[in-house]
């Protein structure tokens, strides 16, 4: 997907959430999309706000954490490698690890 394309299904997911500031997310990118939300960011599988989604390359992933970065949302830039083309999304609650 290109990172146009990931900023509107991530913008059209965000409406199915109860929060509604952009602080209340973290966006990021990954190469290892299990390792990552579900592992050390500790997102819950079942019943939490979240979103994945698998850019065309690192190019377009960052492009579209950048966007929700600048949107407000925590995160960082600059993280991972050149293989890492999963950008995701989810509600920072009291489990989760930013």
């Amino acid at each position: 997907m290109t990172a146009q394309e990931i900023i509107q299904e991530i913008s059209n997911h965000l409406t199915k959430s109860s929060k509604q500031y952009y602080s209340d997310y973290y966006i990021g990118i990954t190469n290892d999309i299990e390792r990552r939300l579900f592992g050390e960011h500790n997102v819950p599988r079942n019943g939490h706000w979240r979103i994945h989604r698998v850019a065309n390359n690192e190019v377009h992933a960052r492009a579209a954490e950048k966007h929700f970065l600048n949107e407000g949302m925590k995160g960082g830039t600059g993280g991972g490698g050149t293989d890492c083309i999963y950008v995701y999304c989810y509600e920072i609650s009291n489990s989760t690890i930013e």
